[in-house]
């Protein structure tokens, strides 16, 4: 037998059962699981975030405003030193026993890092040790996280049809926001009702304590969502996948993995980077630098903030819808080249005097990064098989994460030494030409199965419809082949006239 027809006989034929159909109700309760987790890592930052300035008092009180700033940011940037070990270990276990064991793990750690938070003594209590626990917690959360969003986006869209993954993707930051503006908003409503002696005292243990009752609620539903059969037939059925290519060849180690999947390394890396960098300077620091760089008072600032992510959360999920019908990369493409091109004027907004012009400056840079975050979830995880989907994405993600989490940090940094209010900006053009290059090899995702699986519909209907344009694809490639074909016999015709001509030029040698 020869090479070609032995792989014509291993190739089977796409049939209408070959296509996974997915029930929407258990859909929904896995997207809405997923979403949590992603709502409670960020409710965190958004608390954190917004009451760095009372966390740097309270553990920081012998240092100056500014440095008290820069030190709060920098615990919470150290933790996303060590979301690469979170995130390879995560990934080997999330490939290995399933993700949604994992997502009840990582749930579990966040939570309860988050609420011991809320009860570590100040610095004037018992000294030294008062930062120390605050930077074990926050170490602890940067582990748990370097799982959480890597593998619910991975579940989310390891779940979803193929025609929505853009949309039910696309929850998972709209959790993540919704989050933030919980936390923030929290921290808004302690600080206009209690005096800023209160607040200082115990007002701001608050928020980081409700993280507890939130945490044993997404855990609950995490639970909820594992006991589907839809998901639990579909993991088995991976399961057994990766058992039969694991008897043609080895285990694939993390070296195979940045050999053989540079290209999609890098532009996970490369997408991670311009959105999370704008995430965390929008989110982050923004609250930061309205108060302490700008002057502002950190309630007035935090309200104008609250109120554009509100805006954020109703465009998030319509950013997904259409990426699903235009696609993932004219998203990426707009967000970044926005970013290079309004940035500047948008921090002139933030920097007037005017509330109006705040909200504008503030209200691009969220467009922008809704551009950005709408597709991300249902980009990345297209980018690697099955097999090694989340240790491969948790890797490359958590590791452009190192450079991103240092975003509050750095600016902070930057302002304080430059004084000048428009090192922000820049430091965003710079992430939006990654943003850029990262589109320009980024390859289409939209309405199409994930890398090496089959594809998956919402109903009968719609997997008679991509099994039609399964055949309508084959059909057109068969056209392609043979019309190259065609072009190459031609070019043979041509060429076999050539060389007789040049037979019927030989001299005659006698």
């Amino acid at each position: 037998m020869t090479q070609s027809s032995a792989a014509s006989s291993k190739a089977k034929p796409l049939h209408i059962d070959d296509i996974t159909v997915v029930d929407n109700s258990k859909l929904k309760k896995a997207v809405t699981a997923a979403a949590l987790g992603n709502a409670m890592e960020w409710f965190d930052f958004g608390v954190y975030g917004f009451v760095a300035a009372t966390l740097g008092k309270v553990f920081f009180p012998d240092a100056s405003p500014a440095v008290q700033t820069i030190a709060a940011l920098g615990t919470f940037s150290v933790p996303f030193l060590v979301r690469p070990l979170g995130g390879v270990f995560f990934g080997l276990m999330g490939d290995k026993f399933g993700r949604q064991k994992v997502l009840s793990l990582t749930i579990i750690i966040m939570a309860i890092s988050t609420f011991l938070i809320g009860l570590i003594p100040s610095y004037l209590s018992i000294g030294l040790w008062a930062p120390i626990l605050l930077l074990l917690c926050k170490l602890a959360q940067g582990f748990s996280v370097g799982g959480e969003y890597t593998g619910a986006a991975v579940f989310v869209a390891e779940y979803a049809p193929d025609r929505q993954r853009g949309f039910l993707g696309s929850w998972l930051d709209f959790g993540s926001i919704a989050g933030f503006v919980l936390g923030a908003g929290l921290v808004v409503l302690l600080q206009t009702s209690l005096t800023e002696e209160t607040f200082l005292e115990w007002g701001w243990r608050i928020p980081f304590l409700i993280a507890g009752p939130l945490g044993i609620l997404g855990l609950y539903l995490r639970h909820a969502a594992e006991e589907t059969p839809a998901f639990t037939e579909q993991l088995e059925k991976m399961e057994q996948e990766d058992r039969a290519a694991l008897q043609e060849r080895p285990t694939v180690s993390f070296r195979e993995i940045f050999s053989k999947y540079r290209k999609a390394l890098l532009i996970c890396i490369g997408m991670v980077l311009v959105t999370n960098i704008t995430y965390y300077m929008l989110l982050t620091y923004m609250p930061t630098y309205l108060s302490s760089s700008l002057g502002y008072a950190e309630e007035h600032g935090v309200f104008i903030i609250v109120v554009v992510m509100i805006g954020m959360l109703f465009v998030q999920p319509v950013v997904g819808f259409v990426s699903d019908k235009i696609g993932r990369k004219p998203f990426l493409m707009a967000g970044s080249l926005g970013l290079l091109v309004f940035a500047i004027p948008a921090f002139h907004f933030i920097g007037s005097d005017s509330n109006v012009q705040i909200f504008l400056g503030l209200l691009i840079l969220a467009v922008l990064l809704n551009c950005l975050t709408g597709v991300m979830a249902s980009t990345l995880p297209a980018l690697f098989p099955t097999r090694l989907r989340y240790s491969a994405l948790a890797a490359s993600f958590n590791i452009a994460i190192i450079v991103a989490g240092l975003t509050p940090t750095v600016a902070a940094w930057l302002v304080e030494q430059t004084n000048n209010l428009l090192v922000p900006a820049y430091y965003l053009m710079f992430a939006s030409v990654i943003g850029l290059i990262t589109a320009l090899f980024l390859p289409e995702t939209a309405n199409r199965p994930l890398r090496g699986d089959t594809p998956t519909a919402s109903n009968r209907k719609e997997a008679k419809e991509l099994l039609q344009e399964a055949y309508d694809h084959i059909e057109q490639s068969v056209q392609d082949v043979e019309e190259a074909i065609a072009k190459a016999e031609e070019e043979l015709e041509a060429l076999k006239q050539k060389r007789q001509r040049l037979v019927d030029r030989h001299p005659e040698l006698d």
